[in-house]
């Protein structure tokens, strides 16, 4: 009875824990001198805010990137980055604006896949009786959160290895594309040169020198 009831609690403690994070996690084309912002909002002082983002395909794999508060104060920026994963603490309730810029490219469109988090800082209720229900309660939750950290890990490790898959297929494709172009000007180049070297014996034997009369 004692097990079942700190399960019980656990998996309420995981709900809250649950609840207390929302996040948005998108995928977007960004044109040639184009400047894209995304949103969020923190309820209150005190929360942890988190963004990633990496450039998959086009270019040079980079991108600018600017973090600003409700306040218009710039919290996070970068130049011509390729990926990033940041935590900041919001200390000023209200919207936050992620901005991404692609004004390095004058042809080149983007493809950013991103990331925003927003997590309250997790508070433990006390408990309400001592004893061994309480000290099972804990360690259950303290299991609770290492196996969140863990999931976090694992989902930038997933993140990780899909971005170099991306950037790998499009450094493949951009190959190819760059062969077949290639392979078929040396093809024109030679049939050209072989066209011209028919004409070139074709009028030098038809060629017609001077007649003399006698």
């Amino acid at each position: 009875m004692a097990v079942a009831f700190s399960v019980f609690l656990a998996l309420v403690c995981f709900l809250q824990l649950a609840q207390r994070t929302h996040a948005s996690a998108l995928t977007t084309a960004i044109g040639a001198n184009e400047r894209v912002c995304f949103y969020a909002d923190a309820d209150k002082a005190g929360e942890k805010i988190g963004f990633y983002y990496a450039v998959q395909s086009g270019g040079s794999f980079d991108i600018d990137f600017e973090v600003k508060d409700p306040n218009d104060k710039v919290v996070l920026d970068g130049k011509r980055e390729r990926q990033g994963d940041y935590v900041f603490t919001a200390n000023t309730p209200g919207e936050y604006s992620f901005c991404l810029e692609n004004d390095m490219s004058t042809l080149t469109e983007k493809l950013v896949d991103f990331d925003i988090m927003v997590e309250s800082e997790p508070r433990r209720e006390p408990q309400l009786k001592p004893g061994q229900i309480s000290e099972q309660t804990s360690a259950i939750e303290e299991s609770i959160f290492r196996l969140n950290s863990m999931l976090v890990t694992i989902k930038r490790a997933q993140k990780h290895f899909h971005t170099r898959e991306n950037r790998g297929f499009d450094l493949v494709k951009s190959t190819k594309n760059s062969m077949f172009w290639y392979t078929l000007l040396e093809s024109l180049a030679v049939i050209g040169m072989a066209v011209l070297q028919v004409y070139i014996l074709q009028t030098f034997f038809t060629k017609t020198g001077r007649r003399y009369k006698v």
